[in-house]
């Protein structure tokens, strides 16, 4: 018997050395370390591209070789042309099956250096097929006169001038239009410094000449660009990433809707301060953009300008010839959305897809027009809509898990309700229609404002909310899953926000795995704290985008760093009429310091350490997964399973703009918010004594300084639970949010199961024994279980296929069923340990 013990001790060990063995140090690489895809990979798209690290790059240019024929000897076979970049897109649907490739360097004179070792993956029928046409195809397809920025518009601009006058955006074009005649740059001794201003008028002129075709609006563009050309160049603008793309831009646009009205010498120095752009910058963006996760600048808005300058000047010069094609492929290989992210929703933080949304906007309709294969049907954009509408919902604040999340946003911003607008016409996307009908602000948008005048699209008949849409929804690659009580009714919905994200933190995320927020009437009931006053002050390092800024845990007081390696996931997901559920695992995100130089340079220059004093460091965290639920319409569950190699204090997080009244002895948390009669009564329970404090300051105080967005300094409260040191816990809150007056019902426990009104919740706390959750409506019978092999499912015995697996019993897509899940398969991109 001792033996037969001993063999199966070590059958689970060496099974849970092998299941650690093969998670990944991180999901995402944040600069490419290993090639990609291989085995242990995912196939994000159908065809996929072949991406190297720049290490494997020995010569002036790559060869890439692809074949289902481990021989690469099959007429089938693929053999790239010689490419100076670290990506191969096959732009043709890969057939089921395993795929062989390999890739070698070869010098400008034509010498091939050895093949590299041969790489496999799989392609299967659930990887999402879309195809792009060759770049020739799209360079074949560019008109060759001058009006290819916006060629996309011209076959439906002779209607659009005769029915101008009708349409909303006219007043808003004509008002915008006199602004820039007004204004007189040739009294600018320096002009440069007014590129800025500049550029947006450009685009105030070209929508008005373009619809009007009246000669004051491009004489004043002409005139323009002329104070720029009669006097030196200023470097300060040209060595600033935003305003050289802004200059290139206004200069590109310019060029190409008064070719005619430049003398030859003009043209050849517009041509010129181009070229000087693209030259500055194009040795940094190839190898560099391909390799690199996301970089948040050239994505938002450096891609987009540089496009539209080689576009304008790519047949008179080599190099931006050869950039158009870098763009082309580039976007076929990573985008929309890093290229790893298919489900609708802004990865890097939902305030900035804002600062995205033009490009994302613009570079597909215009890659659709000239190659005759809709770019919009990509995964991304079929789902965008969706992904708009529940991240940052009509008249209320965003999910809020990155920069920009603060309250002194209360609605979604302009560019938002334009995109939506865009998607609606382009698309017939309902999602969108509805967004951007509850959320009308792009009517001011002006960025926007000429493909709604000139497109001759129109916004779908139908702005309805779909009948069909789910309480819940499930962002699986980037990481949040986000539940609404009642999404049609924004007044009454209580609105549940949860983000564990495979990106990590840094950029513009921040370390806020396994965190949650909770709005209702589209107010904050539990929120992140903080400003986003400066990318790299002290309040930003070590409030605003800290893990302790955030509805989550701390562990010995440590939280996540600035990596991409200090990842979550979310594993699980259900989306009942009653029941909606989440599970996060942020085991991996407590991972240590950040490694990045930016971030280390942003410390050094704070004065500041990555210290465990400033909630950084090592930690022995073994296992953190956050079970999460909204009870419909108006409970919210949390269960935490915790674990660590040695003991430690855990510090369980949370968040409010009103001051928590704490009852001790019972550990309950209210808030009562009296102007919007709003109360929210938590209550934690666990075998741990825990210590339970609140403050309202800062680390660090904001620098009130530097406020530039109209910020109003409250000041919200942080309350920290510190569960006495041990190695396991488990943590069970309950939180009732009632409206109008209304009071909690009370909470009544006998051992494990807690009576909350017509829910019952039966709760593992005993740190010896499995982790086990089940919770049942007494009323309407739905049911949730988990760590129970056979739990009772509205009066029978269920017999569950595993035993640590989540089963829900509820009405789902308007019938009563039960679903049984484990965990996700992680969609890796990155290397294995």
């Amino acid at each position: 018997m001792r033996k037969l013990l001993t063999i199966l001790l070590t059958c689970c060990l060496t099974l849970i050395q092998s299941v650690y063995a093969n998670c990944p140090g991180q999901i995402h690489e944040n600069v490419r370390e290993t090639p990609f895809p291989q085995q242990h990979n995912t196939l994000y798209i159908n065809p996929s591209p072949l991406l190297i690290p720049l290490e494997m790059k020995q010569s002036d240019f790559l060869q890439f070789n692809l074949s289902q024929d481990k021989q690469f000897e099959s007429a089938s076979s693929i053999l790239s042309e010689n490419t100076p970049w670290c990506m191969f897109n096959p732009h043709k649907v890969l057939e089921n099956g395993t795929w062989y490739w390999r890739v070698r360097s070869v010098s400008q004179s034509g010498e091939t250096m050895p093949w590299s070792k041969t790489y496999t993956f799989t392609v299967t029928d659930d990887v999402p097929q879309f195809v792009t046409p060759t770049f020739d195809v799209f360079l074949n397809n560019i008109p060759k006169e001058h009006t290819r920025i916006y060629c996309f518009l011209r076959d439906s601009l002779d209607n659009a001038r005769k029915n101008m006058r009708q349409h909303p955006d006219f007043e808003p074009m004509i008002a915008e239009s006199r602004e820039a005649l007004d204004m007189d740059y040739r009294t600018d001794q320096v002009p440069y410094s007014k590129a800025g201003l500049m550029y947006i008028h450009t685009d105030y002129l070209n929508t008005a000449y373009t619809l009007f075709q009246r000669n004051v609006y491009a004489e004043k563009m002409v005139q323009n660009v002329r104070c720029l050309l009669a006097v030196d160049v200023d470097t300060k603008v040209i060595n600033n990433d935003f305003k050289a793309g802004e200059l290139a831009y206004l200069l590109a646009c310019t060029y190409e809707t008064c070719y005619e009205r430049f003398t030859e010498k003009e043209r050849t120095q517009i041509e010129e301060l181009i070229l000087t752009i693209l030259n500055q910058y194009i040795p940094h963006i190839i190898n560099k953009e391909e390799i690199h996760i996301f970089d948040n600048h050239f994505w938002q808005f450096t891609f987009r300008h540089f496009l539209q300058a080689s576009l304008a000047i790519y047949d008179k010069y080599p190099q931006a010839k050869e950039y158009l094609e870098y763009s082309y492929e580039l976007w076929t290989a990573r985008a929309p959305a890093s290229g790893f992210n298919r489900d609708g929703n802004w990865h890097n933080g939902t305030a900035y897809f804002s600062a995205n949304a033009i490009t994302l906007f613009y570079v597909p309709t215009l890659f659709s027009y000239l190659t005759g294969t809709d770019f919009m049907q990509h995964p991304w954009y079929k789902n965008a809509g969706m992904g708009l509408a529940y991240s940052w919902q009509p008249g209320s604040l965003s999910a809020g898990f990155g920069d920009g999340h603060e309250q002194m946003n209360p609605k979604p911003l302009r560019i938002r309700s334009a995109f939506a607008d865009l998607i609606a016409r382009s698309t017939g996307d309902p999602y969108a229609a509805w967004y951007s009908s509850m959320n009308d602000r792009y009517k001011n948008e002006y960025e926007t404002r000429l493909y709604r005048l000139a497109s001759g699209k129109k916004r779908p008949a139908t702005t309805e909310l779909p009948e069909n849409a789910p309480k819940a929804v499930w962002f699986k690659d980037s990481g949040e899953m986000i539940a609404n009580s009642n999404l049609k009714d924004s007044k009454q919905n209580l609105s549940l926000s949860f983000h564990s994200s495979p990106f990590g933190s840094g950029s513009h995320t921040h370390s806020n795995q396994n965190a949650f927020n909770l709005h209702y009437g589209g107010k904050a009931i539990y929120r992140a704290v903080g400003y986003y006053m400066n990318f790299a002050d002290a309040h930003n390092l070590l409030d605003y985008r800290n893990t302790r800024a955030y509805n989550t845990l701390l562990i010995d007081g440590i939280g996540q760093p600035f990596t991409i390696r200090a990842y979550g996931y979310i594993t699980r997901m259900f989306n009942g009429e009653h029941i909606s559920y989440a599970l996060g695992d942020a085991s991996n995100a407590y991972c240590g310091i950040s490694e990045y130089p930016m971030w280390v340079k942003n410390f050094e220059n704070q004065k500041l350490e990555q210290s465990a004093e400033n909630g950084f460091g090592k930690t022995p965290l073994k296992k953190y997964r956050r079970h999460i639920f909204l009870l419909h319409p108006d409970k919210v569950v949390i269960y935490d399973e915790l674990e660590a190699d040695k003991a430690v204090r855990w510090d369980w997080l949370l968040h409010s703009p009103i001051k928590f009244s704490i009852d001790e002895a019972a550990n309950t948390l209210i808030t009562e918010n009296k102007e919007e009669k709003l109360t929210s009564v938590a209550q934690l329970f666990s075998e741990q004594e825990c210590n339970i404090s609140q403050t309202n300051r800062y680390k660090a105080d904001p620098n009130e300084k530097i406020a530039v967005r109209g910020e109003e300094f409250s000041k919200s409260w942080s309350l920290t639970a510190s569960f006495a040191p041990s190695k396991v816990n488990r943590i069970l809150t309950i939180i009732q949010v009632q409206a109008d007056g209304k009071q909690a019902v009370e909470i009544i426990r006998n051992g494990n199961r807690f009576q909350c009104g017509n829910w019952m919740i039966e709760a593992e706390l005993n740190a010896k024994r499995p982790a086990g959750l089940y919770i049942r409506n007494v009323q309407n019978k739905a049911t949730f279980s988990f760590g129970k092999k056979n739990p009772e499912v509205n009066g029978k015995a269920y017999q569950c296929q595993k035993a640590d697996a989540s089963m829900l019993y509820d009405k789902i897509d308007g019938e009563w069923k039960t679903q049984e899940m484990n965990d996700r398969e992680m969609q890796i991109s990155g290397k294995m340990n």
